[in-house]
């Protein structure tokens, strides 16, 4: 059968093709019978040839098949190896199958120079165990195809080998190739064809005729896809961009600058230019200023599209207009507003109340904010386009819109005032910002206690009051006691303004009795009570019709916001509202960037730096969109702000506000200047103690208890997902994943397909693609023990189908070197096969609070296995044989830096190795701790008679 080849449309380099090669392979094979052998199979009237072997009636296969020497092309660091293979199921053969495996291994060898015949199987490092996705159990065979990436390479050449270990195997198609960007033309710059490694940032040159302030440059990914190029170039003056070329203006055309413009048609009374012009002569009898462009100097046409929108605060609009079509040639077009309250009769100017954000004149860009505006009139705002020759001009090209505040938020109220007070009573009114229309019904809410009430816990009681106007008489108060007040006003539909601050007001004391004629004191007291009552009386008949209080209760009032669910942004049928919902908007100008640290989905990410008041320069994160992206990419790159703009807590990345009402649009978030967690542990294994990574645990399970108390899931969690601060405080990011939870009684969410990280995701997820916190709480175990190993990968080189048949095997990750137990438990009890059985974010957070409130509680050490943990080579260099040398040692466990400290400490020989002592090693040069701990675990395994480090093993 023929396995299609499943790169055939990406740009590679191929340096060995089994199929190409035809009978012509001349590969070795060890030992030369009873293991590989080459067969000629016809399909459709081809030959093909495959290598096979089935040697499966005895345990303890070793057959080897090695290609012929493989050059490698300089400046390709790894290539990729894609194998097509058919395997037998064992259960096939029955009682014969003694030592049958389903199972093969690959090997590389890298050299100088081709070695011809000379074949040593020490000389090879294992890539990978080949495993089969599909075994063939009848007549219909099921070919497999797999593709490994191998690397770094550093010599001329290589060879690839293949282990039989007792596997009934065919490998039908070797191909070993490496991918390419290939030579391209893009913003009018060439780069030339580069090998796809990592992300590469490549330099380019302009094509000829375009230049560029800066050399363009583009990235290569390592999949050979250039993306985000950096930096345009631009057709000289005299000459346009056409196709990927610049080519010169037309005779009576011309381009004056610099610039991706087009030619443009010579203006009137000029003469007709030749062609690649950058300006036309004027006529005979007709002149240009110096200081003029070379185009006609005319005024600009009028804005066009003016347009107003409501923004949330008090009495603010926001104008927005396109420029005009005619600008006059002219670089300094500017605008200017003009506000005026017009009735059938009259215009007037709005006057100073008014305020302009940044100005009502000199504007280079085409908006404004007005503010401070009464919401029950109609402005009319005139919108003027001017330019240095506007002067000489008669005509005002003008746009002008007529448009009124929609009454939606309530006015605040700043003052209460005391108009009236008795040892019962208190009359108070107060002002609001701005007068409502007249067809609003205007309400307020009053709310009042004894300021010498006692509280309990974060619990005020209030007293409430629902009233028609601005003003009410308080009655039933106690003499000489101090009350407190508050009020705010309340919307159309009963939606609430901002309180004012708390008032305090004292009540009268009572009239001392003065002690004289009895008779004479009854009558007084009778006639001023009969007055008093009179008064009130009257007092409330006139007030009856102006002041209607709809009822009065005691609330309890917290101190403190309740916890907001979540919205899913993508149930908005425009994604624009859920933006202005959730999302400040920034003024572009206080944005400013200084250095690219990233490349993201959808452009360059930027460190930069957010001017806030009160705060000065604030460092900062700026995700950028990159040019020539089409609407659907402008909405999938907001709505991850969209997500985070809800979000509020010190353990979730804070997102400053996004940019979206000018060409480049950007979300701007805080700065973390460690980056991702992941990264910043690498290398620093014994720099930070124990405690303190509890700490940063601590922290990320904090931020998921947060989302998790908002009814949402993350499905995403990973230390690569999670940011560190200067201060090593630990922030969970990367919403790009992320679902709110449904209502229904599970709380789950399931997905459509798509991708999902194998590695950090439950079970259950897997199977069903079905998300609960109960799955980021499975996540959150493996981030924990990324952290307890320094950024090491989850299961190590495993492949994700070795993952997932090892999880459901109960197989679970061994404790870090150096873990504390109560951690690893706590590991354990998140990675719990039934969701219903593991811990809450709420459960965890209380558990990592006591251990660290008890740093005792960490020094008890879970057991460590350095076979598993490390996974270290065997003694074994492949063969059998103990390591050769020990270079070749301390490189198969990274540890190559020490080379030259052995071999001056005399350590040459792999039997001294064996014979060292922990000072021993400490003496020869060894000082960071986890350097020592690698070594000296390796040593331990070296001892260790059973020599297989690694328990996956087929």
């Amino acid at each position: 059968p023929c396995c299609n080849n499943l790169f055939l449309f990406l740009p590679a380099e191929v340096l060995l093709d089994m199929r190409a090669s035809g009978s012509e392979l001349g590969w070795l094979t060890s030992p030369y019978e009873n293991g590989w052998e080459i067969v000629q199979t016809v399909v459709n009237g081809t030959l093909f040839y495959t290598y096979s072997v089935c040697s499966i009636e005895t345990t303890e296969q070793d057959n080897w098949l090695r290609t012929t020497f493989i050059q490698r092309r300089p400046g390709t660091s790894r290539v990729s190896v894609e194998l097509s293979f058919v395997v037998r199921d064992c259960n096939t053969f029955g009682g014969a199958s003694v030592g049958c495996k389903e199972t093969f291994n690959l090997f590389i060898s890298e050299a100088d120079a081709d070695v011809g015949t000379n074949f040593r199987k020490g000389q090879f490092r294992k890539v990978a165990t080949i495993a089969p996705d599909e075994v063939t159990q009848g007549r219909v065979l099921k070919v497999n195809t797999e593709t490994k990436t191998v690397g770094p390479l550093s010599k001329k050449g290589f060879y690839l080998g293949f282990q039989d270990v007792g596997a009934c195997v065919a490998l039908l198609s070797v191909r070993v190739y490496y991918k390419t960007c290939p030579s391209t033309v893009q913003s009018l710059a060439v780069f030339p064809e580069t090998v796809a490694d990592a992300l590469r940032k490549v330099e380019g040159a302009c094509v000829e005729n375009a230049v560029s302030q800066a050399t363009p440059c583009i990235y290569c990914t390592a999949e050979g896809k250039w993306v985000v190029p950096v930096v345009q170039c631009q057709c000289l003056a005299g000459y346009e961009a056409t196709g990927d070329s610049c080519q010169a203006c037309k005779p009576g055309y011309f381009k004056p600058s610099v610039s991706n413009n087009f030619c443009q048609v010579c203006p009137d009374n000029t003469k007709p230019s030749a062609s690649g012009a950058s300006e036309c002569l004027c006529e005979e009898g007709f002149f240009r200023a110096p200081s003029d462009p070379s185009t006609s100097a005319s005024p600009p046409s009028a804005p066009r599209d003016l347009t107003s929108m409501t923004l949330p605060g008090e009495g603010k609009l926001q104008l927005f207009w396109s420029p005009p079509l005619v600008t006059g040639g002219r670089s300094d077009l500017m605008y200017s507003v003009v506000c005026k309250l017009c009735d059938e009769a009259s215009c007037t100017p709005c006057g100073e109340k008014i305020r302009f954000e940044p100005g009502p004149t000199d504007l280079q860009d085409p908006t404004v904010v007005v503010s401070d505006l009464d919401s029950h009139l109609n402005y009319t705002f005139t919108v003027e386009a001017q330019s240095g020759v506007s002067q000489f001009s008669a005509e005002k090209p003008t746009a002008t819109i007529t448009t009124a505040l929609d009454y939606t938020d309530p006015p605040k109220v700043t003052e209460i005032h005391l108009d009236d007070r008795s040892p019962t009573s208190l009359s108070l009114s107060w002002t609001p910002t701005r007068r409502p229309p007249a067809h609003i019904n205007h309400r307020y809410e009053l709310m009042y206690r004894r300021k010498d009430d006692s509280t309990e816990g974060d619990v005020t009681t209030y007293k409430v009051l629902i009233l028609d106007k601005s003003f009410v008489q308080i009655d039933g108060l106690i003499p000489a006691t101090t009350y407190t007040f508050r009020v705010h006003a309340l919307g159309p539909e009963g939606n609430p303004g901002s309180y004012s601050a708390d008032h305090e007001f004292n009540t009268f004391p009572l009239a001392e009795p003065q002690f004289g004629n009895k008779p004479t004191m009854v009558m007084v007291a009778v006639f001023g009570v009969a007055v008093i009552l009179l008064v009130v009386v009257a007092g409330l008949l006139l007030r009856k019709r102006l002041v209607t209080v709809h009822f009065i209760s005691t609330v309890n009032v917290y101190q403190h916001k309740p916890l907001k669910t979540y919205i899913d942004p993508h149930t908005y049928e425009d994604p624009n509202i859920a933006i202005h919902k959730f999302v400040t908007e920034i003024d572009p100008s206080v944005i400013g960037k200084q250095k690219v640290i990233g490349v993201g989905e959808f452009g360059e990410v930027f460190r930069g730096v957010m001017k806030i008041p009160g705060r000065g320069e604030v460092p900062v994160a700026i995700k950028t969109l990159k040019p020539g992206y089409s609407e659907k990419q402008r909405q999938d790159f907001l709505s991850e702000a969209t997500i985070m703009g809800q979000f509020s807590h010190p353990n979730i990345i804070h997102l400053e506000g996004v940019i979206t009402k000018f060409k480049h649009a950007m979300i701007v978030t805080e700065y973390m200047e460690n980056g991702a967690l992941d990264t910043y542990l690498k290398g620093r294994d014994g720099e930070i103690p124990p405690y303190q990574l509890v700490g940063m645990l601590r922290g990320i399970a904090a931020g998921m208890k947060y989302l998790s108390d908002m009814n949402y899931v993350h499905r995403d969690l990973a230390a690569r997902n999670v940011l560190v601060n200067g201060n090593l405080e630990c922030k969970v990011s990367d919403f790009g994943l992320s679902r709110v939870l449904e209502d229904d009684a599970e709380g789950t969410y399931t997905t459509r397909g798509g991708k999902i990280p194998i590695r950090w995701t439950a079970p259950e997820a897997i199977a069903y693609r079905k998300f609960t916190s109960a799955s980021d709480v499975w996540s959150f175990g493996i981030v924990m023990w990324e952290v307890m190993a320094f950024g090491e990968r989850p299961y190590w080189d495993m492949s994700n189908h070795e993952v997932m048949k090892a999880i459901n095997e109960n197989f679970r990750l061994p404790a870090p070197m150096d873990c504390p137990s109560a951690i690893y438990q706590l590991m354990l009890q998140c990675w719990l096969h039934e969701r219903l059985k593991r811990p809450r974010f709420l459960d965890i957070v209380n558990f990592l609070d006591k251990l660290l409130k008890s740093p005792e509680s960490l020094k008890t050490i879970a057991d460590f296995d350095p076979r598993v943990s490390i996974r270290l080579p065997s003694t074994s260099g492949g063969d059998g044989t103990m390591f050769r040398s020990v270079p070749e040692w301390l490189e198969s466990i990274k540890m190559s830096q020490y080379k030259e400290s052995f071999a001056r400490a005399g350590i040459t020989t792999m039997e001294q190795v064996l014979a060292l002592r922990h000072e021993d090693i400490r003496n020869i040069g060894v000082r960071l701790p986890g350097h020592m701990k690698r070594i000296a675990y390796s040593i331990l395994g070296l001892k260790d008679e059973t020599s297989s480090l690694s328990v996956f093993a087929v």
